[in-house]
């Protein structure tokens, strides 16, 4: 199964609240050139999306959905920036045994981003993202053991 873990795209310093900070238009070019990296890998079929509920995340998704075939996405309120990894890992095995997706995106932030690499691959630190940064693994689900296959940046992949 292939496990993407994608960083949102650069959001503005302020707003109300952490969770309604929007992106700026940097961050979705940025999060456009990762989607385009991301297809051109052959990464461009997701069985599921995964996005947190905060505005930056939400807009990144927008800003990339129409670059993949997508069956389903739903917000998920534990891929928040301080969300526990393990729960969520633990979640996606879960959902990996029993709807056998071959491909699941999630679309969060840092350091939940970072967190979650190190719990599908195990005796690698978690690595830190860029802005639109992703991580692409793939990971065995019987052995619950991943491997880093692919991590993109924005600006060096950039189109």
């Amino acid at each position: 199964m292939k496990i993407l873990i994608m960083r949102h795209g650069e959001a503005e310093h302020y707003a109300d609240t952490d969770a309604e900070r929007a992106l700026t238009e940097k961050g979705k070019r940025d999060s456009v050139n990762t989607a385009k990296s991301c297809v051109n890998n052959g990464y461009d079929h997701l069985d599921m999306v995964l996005v947190s509920p905060y505005l930056r995340a939400q807009q990144t998704w927008q800003a990339i959905a129409s670059h993949f075939d997508t069956k389903q996405v739903k917000v998920c309120d534990d891929i928040t920036p301080y969300g526990d990894a393990r729960r969520v890992s633990d979640y996606i095995t879960a959902v990996a045994e029993v709807e056998k997706p071959k491909s699941i995106l999630m679309v969060s932030h840092l350091p939940l981003v970072g967190y979650l690499t190190s719990e599908f691959v195990p005796n690698i630190n978690p690595p830190m993202f860029p802005t639109s940064g992703m991580a692409c693994i793939e990971y065995d689900v019987i052995n619950s053991r991943g491997e880093l296959v692919l991590n993109i940046h924005p600006e060096i992949n950039a189109f």
